[in-house]
């Protein structure tokens, strides 16, 4: 009888997890943003935790179109937020892999242009 392949469970995520990866990146910097904690790159909003535990995070609207598509249960977006260049993400349900790919994208999307030259730029050893 063959036993039944185990895999690991995937790691969600939560607001921390969030900011840990956003702090991988040069630049971000943590405020408050309408009365709940966000981040920033360069004075340009990344992201914000909204009142419902979820984030806000600065996306394309063809990014945002397909990450709900292929995600369903982790991105959405509101009313308020469909004219907006962002997606929401329901942070327990999104897995810390795809999160850190949406932050990576955000944060290249906001940072200055000489950051991410900068972020780009291989490491001498």
């Amino acid at each position: 009888m063959k036993r039944a392949r185990r895999t690991a469970p995937r790691k969600k995520s939560d607001y921390d997890t969030f900011l840990r990866l956003a702090h991988e990146l040069p630049g971000v910097e943590e405020g408050i943003s309408y009365g709940t904690p966000a981040v920033r790159v360069g004075g340009r909003f990344l992201a914000r935790l909204r009142e419902d535990g979820d984030l806000a995070i600065r996306c394309s609207f063809e990014d945002r179109s397909l990450l709900m598509e292929e995600y369903p249960g982790a991105f959405y977006v509101t009313d308020h937020y469909a004219n907006y260049p962002a997606v929401l993400v329901r942070l327990s349900k999104v897995r810390r892999d795809v999160l850190r790919t949406v932050v990576e994208k955000a944060w290249r999307r906001v940072a200055p242009k000489r950051l991410v030259a900068s972020h780009d730029r291989p490491r001498k050893a």
